[in-house]
C-alpha cells in the first residue's frame, strides 16, 4: 500500500534519515517510538501534507506528484484531535464532509454513527475525547478508503473506548484488500491488533518486521552480575544492573540460549520493554 525508499527530511536540530520501509495490504502496521522520534513528521510525508527532501514515496503504486486526487481519496486519515468545525453539528459537518469524496457513503455513516452512538444533534465542540475520535473514525471509514492512517487515536481515552476502537479495527482488516497504520505510543494496543511493527528513533528505523518476528527475537534476561563479561555484554541491546543481579534485553535470543540458557532466566520482551531498553534507561 505504500513503499517509503530511502526518504530523508531535514530541519533545524531533527532529520528523517533514510527512512525505508513499507505497509502491506490485508494487515496492521504498527508505528513506535518516543515522543520526538519522527512519528508525526512520516505521517505527514506519507500523506503529502511535506515534500521529503529526497528518496521515494509510492502509494497504491502511484506518485503524489502525477496521482494527487486519486491516491487522496483512498486514504482515510485519524489524528489524536480531531480538526472538525467545532460550532457545526455531526450532520452538518457530514454534508461538508462528504463533499470532498467521490465514495461517500451515507448509508455507511449512518450505520456508524448508530453503533457508536453518535449524536446527529450534538455540537462537534461539545463532544468528549472519545466520541471525537469515534466520529473521525466514522467519517474516515465511510468513503471505503483503502488505507486507514492513524496518529495516536487512543491516546487519552478510558479503556472502554479504546477497546471498542480497536474492536472495530480488527473488524475493518477483514477486508484483505485494506491497510491500516496506526502510530501509537500505547504499545499494548499495538501488541493486541498489529500483524507488523516499525519502530523509529531519532529520526532512523530500527526495525520494521512482523510482530511475531519481533517477539521471537527478544527476550528479557535476568541473571547474576558475575556473568557478564565483554563478550557476553555484546549480545545485548542495552543492560541494567543492581546488587541482586543483571536484567538486559537481547535480539539475538537464540544465541543468548545456547550460551547462559541454564545459568538466567529468560522471558520474551513487551514492545514496552523493548522500546525502553532501546532507547531509554531502565
Amino acid at each position: 500500500m505504500i513503499t517509503l525508499q530511502n526518504v530523508n527530511k531535514a530541519y533545524k536540530e531533527f532529520a528523517l534519515k533514510d527512512l525505508s520501509f513499507s505497509v502491506k495490504k490485508g494487515f496492521i502496521t504498527g508505528f513506535i517510538g518516543p515522543n520526538g522520534a519522527g512519528k508525526t513528521t512520516t505521517i505527514k510525508l506519507m500523506l503529502n501534507l511535506l515534500e521529503a527532501d529526497s528518496g521515494s514515496i509510492k502509494v497504491f503504486g502511484d506518485d503524489y506528484s502525477t496521482q494527487m486526487n486519486k491516491i487522496k481519496q483512498r486514504i482515510g486519515f485519524i489524528y489524536a484531535d480531531h480538526h472538525l468545525y467545532g460550532h457545526m453539528t455531526i450532520e452538518k459537518m457530514k454534508k461538508v464532509i462528504a463533499t470532498f469524496y467521490t465514495n461517500w457513503d451515507d448509508q455507511v455513516f449512518a450505520s456508524y454513527m448508530e453503533r457508536l452512538e453518535l449524536p446527529w444533534k450534538r455540537k462537534i465542540n461539545q463532544l468528549s475525547k472519545g466520541m471525537g475520535t469515534k466520529l473521525s473514525i466514522a467519517i474516515a471509514l465511510s468513503h471505503h478508503a483503502d488505507l486507514i492512517i492513524l496518529d495516536e487515536p487512543t491516546s487519552g481515552l478510558d479503556p472502554i473506548s479504546r477497546r471498542e476502537i480497536l474492536n472495530l479495527l480488527a473488524e475493518v482488516i477483514q477486508d484483505e484488500e485494506k491497510a491500516i497504520f496506526f502510530s501509537s505510543h500505547i504499545t499494548s494496543d499495538l501488541e493486541q491488533i498489529a500483524d507488523y511493527i516499525t519502530f523509529i528513533h531519532d529520526g532512523k528505523i530500527v526495525f520494521s518486521d512482523s510482530k511475531e518476528t519481533i517477539t521471537d527475537q527478544h527476550y528479557l534476561v535476568r541473571g547474576a552480575n558475575e556473568l557478564l563479561d565483554k563478550d557476553i555484554r555484546t549480545l545485548f541491546v542495552q543492560v541494567r544492573e543492581t546488587s541482586v543481579g543483571f536484567e538486559g534485553l537481547t535480539n539475538q535470543a537464540e544465541l543468548v540460549k545456547r550460551l547462559m540458557g541454564e545459568h538466567v532466566v529468560m522471558e520474551r520482551a513487551s514492545l514496552e520493554d523493548i522500546m525502553v531498553y532501546t532507547v531509554g534507561k531502565p
